[in-house]
């Protein structure tokens, strides 16, 4: 809980930050940063849940196990499409190439999660791209076997709905984000949810103990990597934020509240906005 100034009594007052991350923000930003554990509390559930051992196998079966190193492509945007990809380790980085080469990343998916959506039977083309974010290992289910274990195994289809209706709100969410918030908006909300997940207490704020470089957020808020060192300078001189090293120290959290809201906080970084 931090504390905001009253201009007029110079009463201070309690703000409850995280009221100012909604559902929607929470569903895109928990996939996209969570570690494993809290992911998989509060993502959609594991597509075997639900399956016996015997149906599990079956599944298994008709797969086929794919190991891919960091940096990996799995799926490619444009390329043939067949079917999912079950993360069983590591973390698959699911994100879409403008025509201008600029990058926006869409989710970060963990173990028990697919990627390789939106269709999951039609033989089409990726509307997006998959890499490796980890090395990590992945059971390719093709379409035509897919569509198959779903008729017989109702656990399975549950499964792919849920999953595909918690990846829906995700992307709602970033079109949301995308279409109605300021850069400064989005990098106020982002660095919000970063000492929510990652946030450990310190005598002078609170460290982000997980390295995200300004590319990694540029990324995940659709700016510029100019525009995040930019801001972060900005924000250090304003008392905000403190690098060190490979972490950011979050001295203050009040002033990312009022960017989240006030115009008057907001327009200061408009500027370098593209």
């Amino acid at each position: 809980m931090d504390f905001a100034e009253d201009g007029l009594t110079g009463r201070k007052e309690k703000i409850n930050w995280r009221s100012h991350l909604g559902w929607a923000d929470k569903a895109r930003f928990s996939a996209m940063l969570m570690p494993v554990g809290k992911a998989q509390a509060s993502g959609p559930a594991p597509l075997f849940q639900g399956l016996t051992d015997a149906e599990i196998q079956e599944v298994i079966g008709a797969g086929a196990l794919k190991v891919f190193y960091r940096g990996n492509l799995v799926f490619g945007q444009g390329s043939p499409q067949d079917g999912i990809y079950l993360v069983e380790t590591g973390r698959i980085r699911v994100f879409y190439v403008g025509p201008s080469g600029r990058e926006i990343t869409l989710a970060y998916w963990h173990p028990g999660n697919f990627v390789g959506g939106p269709d999951i039977f039609n033989r089409g083309v990726h509307v997006w791209s998959g890499v490796a974010a980890v090395n990590s290992s992945v059971l390719h289910l093709p379409g035509d076997a897919l569509r198959r274990m779903v008729l017989k195994i109702p656990a399975l289809s549950l499964g792919l709905i849920e999953g595909l209706s918690f990846k829906g709100r995700c992307y709602s969410s970033l079109a949301q984000m995308l279409g109605t918030r300021s850069p400064a908006e989005r990098l106020a909300h982002l660095l919000l949810h970063l000492v929510d997940l990652y946030g450990v207490e310190e005598r002078r704020g609170t460290l982000i103990v997980a390295t995200f470089t300004h590319a990694d957020i540029a990324h995940m808020i659709g700016v510029t990597r100019q525009w995040v060192t930019t801001s972060f300078k900005r924000l250090a001189e304003l008392g905000v934020l403190e690098p060190q090293g490979t972490t950011l120290l979050i001295k203050d959290t009040t002033p990312l509240v009022q960017m989240c809201d006030a115009k008057a906080v907001k327009n200061a970084f408009e500027n370098a906005a593209e």
